[in-house]
């Protein structure tokens, strides 16, 4: 194992737990429409307000472009989630903020609508978690939600990210840039056991 986390170019495609994770190509329509979908559904923007608006298909493409740049320079890995058998687009799951000297990272992620209810977040946390501790050579990898999400909280615990504890004031308030509120911090170390999922109900 390397000593320290480095750009992977391109990055590649991560298979297990039933699913898929490529890249997002932000030429694709397709992947565009997915963004935007994501990204404009009502539950996705109770609990997350991204920095820059996503509106329509043209800041959506702007957003993958950025999100592609980071993938090529090594301070993020953005994935597309999709079902391994169908290929149909499930989610999103990404590893951002990549610090190569702390060896530190933070995973984020979302599901589509129809897609919730089925266990596609942990599956998927698990296999970017395993990619990013081994693969990337990460030490750390973090991840925090607004406190009341507790959907988010069941994942992070189903898949061994230990409750560190609440950051305040730590994220921006729904849909405002000018107001913040808290969050809970979980983290997951590479020295830490891996989790198995359990067929337990999905979070």
């Amino acid at each position: 194992m390397s000593s320290s986390p480095g750009p992977i170019r391109p990055l590649p495609e991560l298979h297990g737990h039933g699913l898929c994770l490529r890249p997002w190509d932000p030429e694709s329509r397709a992947d565009v429409d997915t963004w935007l979908r994501g990204l404009t559904d009502p539950e996705f923007r109770r609990w997350n307000t991204p920095l820059q608006p996503i509106t329509d298909a043209d800041s959506a493409r702007e957003s993958l472009r950025r999100g592609a740049q980071r993938d090529a320079d090594g301070t993020g890995a953005s994935f597309r989630i999709a079902d391994a058998r169908s290929g149909t687009a499930l989610g999103h799951i990404g590893v951002n903020e990549i610090h190569p000297v702390m060896r530190r990272g933070t995973v984020g992620y979302w599901v589509l609508p129809e897609a919730r209810g089925r266990g596609v977040a942990p599956r998927a946390l698990l296999l970017a978690a395993r990619w990013a501790l081994t693969g990337l050579a990460l030490h750390r990898l973090e991840l925090n939600h607004a406190i009341g999400h507790e959907a988010s909280c069941r994942v992070a615990g189903r898949c061994g990210f230990r409750h560190e504890g609440t950051m305040r004031g730590a994220i921006f308030e729904a849909g405002r840039h000018d107001t913040f509120r808290d969050a809970h911090l979980h983290a997951r170390l590479a020295t830490d056991p891996e989790p198995v999922l359990t067929p337990t109900g999905a979070p």
